[in-house]
């Protein structure tokens, strides 16, 4: 399976100040530094991420996003760039949803500051906020959504309870790579425009 947009950052500037700012007080809120955590963290008898996240709410009183932090440092590799590359892969495993991805991914090269997050269910995309995010349908067909009006263009209608970011006002069902044509791609570059 082909890579994503390799240069691109995973974390926009105002998540990774929060990250910062997490890790920063994390002694001073717990009364624990970041080492003192990681070798409890590495106590744990759970090896799934979720079930490592009740383990140190239940025995710690950590919630989930400290808690991530710590088992992310403890456990890089299993919590880091090897679990969303894995989930990609598991996500657009179909050959043409996945050549649809590579379609819209053609369109974002170059977009400075692009921003890759990958999702359980889906494959987002920011800049300073979220800006456009795509998921896979059955039958090779995939959703994607953009932070646009509805009515920006032809084929897009409003998403509703689509499960991305709420910014994201417009959708389009694509069924071939094809669709990923010029007037799409410049309602990709508004939505990065807004973002």
């Amino acid at each position: 399976m082909a890579e994503p947009l390799g240069a691109a950052e995973h974390l926009t500037e105002s998540q990774k100040t929060w990250m910062a700012s997490l890790r920063a007080n994390l002694e001073k809120e717990t009364g624990r530094a970041l080492e003192d955590w990681v070798a409890i963290a590495r106590t744990c008898p759970e090896t799934a991420h979720r079930a490592r996240l009740t383990w140190m709410k239940t025995h710690h009183g950590l919630g989930q996003n400290r808690a991530s932090v710590i088992f992310a440092q403890a456990f890089p590799a299993a919590e880091g760039e090897d679990t969303a590359q894995a989930r990609r892969a598991a996500l657009w495993s179909d050959p043409n949803g996945l050549a649809i991805l590579q379609a819209v991914e053609g369109g974002l090269i170059g977009m400075e500051g692009l921003v890759i997050g990958q999702r359980k269910t889906y494959s987002a995309w920011s800049r300073k906020f979220q800006f456009a995010a795509m998921r896979p349908l059955k039958g090779g067909r995939a959703r994607l959504g953009l932070a646009v009006p509805p009515d920006a263009g032809s084929g897009l209608e409003p998403a509703d309870r689509e499960g991305w970011s709420e910014r994201l006002k417009a959708s389009i069902t694509l069924s071939a790579p094809a669709q990923v044509d010029a007037d799409l791609l410049k309602r990709l570059q508004a939505a990065w425009d807004g973002s």
